[in-house]
């Protein structure tokens, strides 16, 4: 009977060796760096252009999970619980947000930041002169903007007068290279006309020819009648 006590107490004591050892151990190891979200700002967004960046988070202990805590994600956007935004922004504007990071601790450790971003449209079409009718002649200028930072747009500008029966008389045309942020770029435009009533109507397409995008923007006039002909 005196062998099996002694080897249960050998057991017993060898445990409780390797206990303390772990414990010696694990109070020697270095604690994990604290959790945090290492991005400051977030890359710019244009309306239309996909993107998708990883979010960073140091510390803790890996892997992270991430969510939307508060707030709104730009429409068109979404964010991968493992670290990813990505999406393709789909209108203009500020935006604010609250993004929380939960480490794989037990127990977890969680730590949140808050974001602020704005989207820029990335195609900007507008009148910078209205069309207007002088006599016999339908004139104005547009002008058109590139808001990426490093897109080239093989743009095309049509703009046109589109009568009471659907006759389109073309006002102006421009093909060119629009490169990343030149703003307000002219395009001048007019024609004289028979007498009736139109609808000026200017249509801009941008295509960014490595990732295959096509950009549009439109606007239109109220109805502008000629009296006078040619």
């Amino acid at each position: 009977m005196d062998q099996p006590r002694r080897l249960c107490a050998a057991i017993l004591a060898f445990t409780a060796v390797i206990a303390i050892a772990g414990a010696a151990w694990a109070q020697a190891q270095p604690a994990a760096p604290k959790l945090s979200i290492t991005d400051e700002t977030l890359p710019p967004l244009n309306v239309g252009i996909d993107v998708r960046f990883p979010l960073h988070a140091t510390g803790g202990v890996p892997p992270y999970h991430w969510l939307l805590a508060a707030g709104e994600l730009p429409p068109g956007i979404v964010l991968d619980p493992a670290g990813f935004l990505f999406g393709r922004p789909q209108k203009p504007g500020p935006y604010g947000f609250t993004l929380t990071v939960t480490d794989s601790a037990r127990p977890a450790n969680t730590i949140n930041k808050e974001f602020n971003t704005r989207v820029k449209p990335a195609l900007l079409l507008e009148w910078l002169r209205p069309p207007e009718v002088h006599d016999n002649r339908i004139d104005g200028v547009a002008q058109v903007s590139n808001g990426t930072e490093q897109d080239d747009f093989d743009l095309t500008v049509i703009i046109v007068a589109v009568n009471d029966v659907g006759r389109a008389t073309a006002l102006g045309y421009q093909h060119m290279t629009l490169k990343p942020g030149v703003t307000d770029f002219e395009i001048k435009f007019g024609s004289t006309m028979p007498p009736g009533t139109y609808i000026v109507h200017a249509d801009a397409i941008a295509e960014i020819l490595p990732k295959g995008i096509i950009l549009r923007q439109h606007l239109q006039t109220a109805a502008l009648s000629v009296v006078q002909g040619p």
